[in-house]
């Protein structure tokens, strides 16, 4: 197994976690993802926000620590930000169209999380492929 750069991980894993808490804010998508998602604005005021923030964190610290051992030491920019591209868009963005295309949800969903991914693992490519 290659040397991780547990720094470069940590550096992803909060730029990734930031571009979430923008993609979902109402600066961007907030309105149309509760539409679409159906998620019930009031169930979720009684919530744990801390744990699932912190879940969260821990789930996108994984998904960055497994994505830079299969990039490996030292991708370079160009390398890390297309291998995440393409995880976001063939893996991730893929799987979800599979799963939204059973349960008939929307289009827009797809594409409001679909995107989400992409850009986040675009973004943890590119800072893996720099930092490590």
């Amino acid at each position: 197994m290659p040397p991780i750069d547990w720094i470069a991980v940590l550096v992803a894993t909060v730029v990734s976690f930031a571009i979430g808490g923008i993609w979902y804010s109402p600066l961007l998508f907030t309105k149309a993802w509760i539409r679409e998602s159906g998620v019930d604005v009031e169930r979720g005021k009684n919530a744990s926000m801390p744990r699932i923030m912190g879940t969260a964190f821990v789930l996108i610290f994984v998904a960055t620590l497994v994505f830079a051992m299969f990039l490996g030491p030292q991708p370079g920019l160009r390398f890390g930000a297309s291998a995440g591209f393409a995880a976001g868009l063939f893996w991730v963005a893929g799987a979800f169209g599979v799963n939204y295309l059973f349960e008939q949800r929307s289009f827009k969903l797809f594409l409001i999380n679909g995107g989400y991914n992409v850009v986040m693992f675009t973004a943890m490519g590119a800072i893996l492929g720099v930092l490590s």
